[in-house]
């Protein structure tokens, strides 16, 4: 089950409201984040592929799909991607146990693995070999997993899980769910060795999440079994749920929650600052991408997906610069964060809503 019903704001203005992450090329050979999601789906799935989308994202994520199998017409499971539309988004509570509803008329004893459509693995195989151990534990106790990754760097832009043990490709109880710390708590975290970074990547059978939502969430739970039963229009009850994270509703509440700590390439691509791990940095630590030229200038981050336009900096440092469509954002790179009172400054504003 792949979730991909981004809004499109801690990438502005390359990721916007028509085309939220997901869609950007910051993958491999400059394959979109989605189409890294799916195939990686491909690689662990014997039931198929479900995207969890918005309604105004059917097409686009369509046609992601549809690229893919042009691209790789070997994969025939490509072709059994079943796409789920919201009407409205209401977080990942509800898209998951939509999607775990469908699957269950299906198949009662599915089990599922859960990612997030606009992360970034570049350790495939290690990433089958966590999920395949993941499963497997699922399917002998009936516990909920989760990928823990190994940090490395004091992330204050993630949640972190907090462990026993942080042994690589063991089977831990996760203690509890922290939220995004400061900066001075995730050094403590990562020194300690005690914490990893939440993925938002889980396996779980479909029966024990619906389970979860009806102890935990029960409006929701009846909503998406009515839902996929055909009884109501998801149009007439979704817009009437709660929006509300899946840790919030049910991982933070779940008993027999376990994690396996992993090194795997991952990272949440959860905001320009990120960019700096995924291109390989000039000799001034400068992350460029597109059509950039840095001089005189040390550990910014330039982005341009305009081919006609060429950005040139000049003695500055530490800066974030991206060109894309018809906006222009220069910020300090530790405000990167913080991107969200630019869009929702955009949101407020009548003349400027045709920039988000």
């Amino acid at each position: 089950m792949i979730l991909a019903g981004g809004s499109g704001t801690r990438l502005w203005p390359a990721s916007r409201q028509a085309r939220p992450k997901q869609f950007i090329p910051f993958g491999p050979n400059g394959e979109s984040l989605l189409a890294n999601a799916i195939r990686r789906g491909v690689l662990v799935a014997d039931g198929g592929v479900t995207v969890v989308t918005a309604q105004s994202l059917v097409d686009a994520t369509r046609g992601v799909v549809e690229a893919m199998c042009e691209g790789a017409p070997e994969h025939g499971v490509l072709r059994r991607v079943e796409i789920i539309a919201e009407p409205v988004g209401r977080n990942t509570a509800a898209a998951i146990g939509l999607a775990a509803a469908v699957i269950a008329r299906r198949d009662p004893d599915a089990v599922l693995v859960v990612l997030p459509a606009d992360q970034l693995v570049t350790d495939e195989a290690g990433f089958v070999h966590v999920v395949g151990l993941g499963l497997a534990e699922v399917e002998r106790s009936e516990v909920v997993g989760t990928i823990g990754i190994v940090p490395t760097r004091a992330e204050t832009g993630f949640g972190y899980l907090e462990v026993e043990s942080a042994a690589p490709n063991t089977i831990t109880p996760v203690l509890r769910f922290v939220e995004k710390p400061d900066r001075t708590t995730a050094e403590r975290y990562v020194t300690s060795g005690k914490y990893l970074w939440n993925a938002g990547i889980f396996f779980a059978s479909a029966r024990r999440l619906l389970a979860e939502l009806d102890v935990h969430l029960p409006p929701t739970g009846r909503a998406v079994r009515d839902i996929a039963a055909g009884n109501v229009r998801a149009e007439e009850i979704y817009p009437t749920l709660s929006s509300i994270s899946i840790d919030h509703a049910v991982m933070e509440r779940a008993t027999r929650v376990v994690t396996i700590p992993a090194s795997i390439g991952w990272d949440d691509v959860g905001s320009w600052a990120a960019l700096a791990a995924l291109i390989a940095p000039d000799a001034e630590g400068n992350a460029v991408a597109g059509g950039a030229l840095a001089v005189g200038s040390t550990g910014n981050i330039v982005f341009n997906d305009d081919p006609d336009t060429l950005i040139v900096t000049l003695g500055v440092s530490d800066l974030v610069i991206v060109k894309s469509g018809n906006a222009i954002l220069v910020l300090p790179k530790d405000a990167a964060q913080d991107l969200r009172k630019i869009v929702d400054v955009l949101a407020s504003r009548e003349e400027l809503k045709r920039y988000l």
